[in-house]
């Protein structure tokens, strides 16, 4: 009996064994899927993590109407859609002066990175923040103006893409000279709150005096300025005119170009947009080729700072 019972708690304790086991081995299964679960669940939920993209702009919105939607191709090309893992946020100026306080806005509402179309957003933007990237679409002369400290080094909180504009001027007028061989006296047209007029212009009368031809400033701080500039350009007999690029000259291209036509006065713009409404040429970059890769410093820096 003593053998046999022996035999029977062998037989027992084999029995428990193995129901230990397979509750081990449930109990580890079950650990295992919750493990996953929530992998799965983390992962997901940082895939729909919301992004928010602050976008300061000058109105009307219009105006910036393709650059946006670069924008917003460039950050589709990362995954960012909107309604699903993204905002974006739009201020837009009615005048220059409310700048900084969109900025400030768009900080406290929680944006991410601040998108700047051109020196005068990411002047403002700049003032409001120096830990939250700010990224600029098309900026004149970021080193000129000190909005970075080179291009290879941008250094601060700002980078983005550059358009180049202290180069581009000297061609432009090249190209105007090409076109009016004849002119002795070329006007520019530029809008004296854009921080990046002060480099353009030296840039601009440097390129003048190798041309051999006059240059006279004709500052704007407002469309309503205009009419005003074209008459100074018929009182001091200009041959043709170029229009450094800013948003001012961009929102009010069409008053330009009529202007322009009703003077007749050959143009040369900074902006492409400028002659699709009725100006004679342009020679520039292409501001929304060089917006959409902008979307990049996003994945790059998601958090700020």
């Amino acid at each position: 009996m003593r053998a046999a019972y022996s035999s029977g708690s062998a037989f027992v304790g084999a029995r428990v064994r193995q129901a230990r086991t397979r509750v081990l081995r449930s109990v580890l299964a079950a650990t295992s899927l919750m493990l996953t679960v929530a992998t799965v669940e983390g992962v997901a939920q940082e895939r729909t993590k919301i992004a928010r993209v602050g976008y300061l702009g000058q109105a009307p919105a219009a105006s910036f109407a393709p650059r946006v939607d670069a924008l917003r191709a460039g950050l589709l090309d990362l995954g960012y859609i909107e309604g699903r893992n993204l905002i974006l946020d739009f201020r837009w100026a009615d005048e220059r002066a409310q700048l900084p306080q969109l900025a400030e806005e768009l900080i406290r509402a929680g944006s991410e990175v601040i998108f700047a179309p051109s020196s005068a957003e990411t002047a403002a933007a700049l003032v409001a923040t120096n830990t939250v990237p700010v990224v600029f679409g098309a900026h004149a002369d970021p080193v000129g103006v000190k909005h970075v400290r080179s291009l290879a080094e941008p250094g601060g909180n700002a980078t983005g893409m550059t358009m180049l504009l202290t180069d581009m001027v000297a061609k432009q007028l090249e190209v105007l000279k090409e076109a009016l061989p004849t002119a002795k006296r070329f006007g520019v047209l530029y809008a004296s709150a854009a921080p990046s007029h002060v480099p353009a212009l030296a840039a601009a009368e440097s390129a003048a005096r190798q041309l051999g031809v006059e240059l006279e400033r004709l500052p704007v701080q407002a469309q309503s300025d205009l009419e005003r500039a074209f008459a100074d350009m018929a009182l001091r007999r200009i041959d043709g005119f170029m229009v450094l690029a800013t948003p001012l000259t961009l929102n009010g291209r069409n008053l330009i170009s009529n202007l322009a036509i009703k003077h007749g006065l050959p143009s040369v713009f900074g902006a492409k947009d400028n002659v699709l409404a009725g100006g004679l040429m342009s020679y520039a970059p292409d501001a929304h080729a060089l917006t959409r890769p902008c979307s990049v410093v996003y994945r790059q820096n998601p958090k700020g700072g």
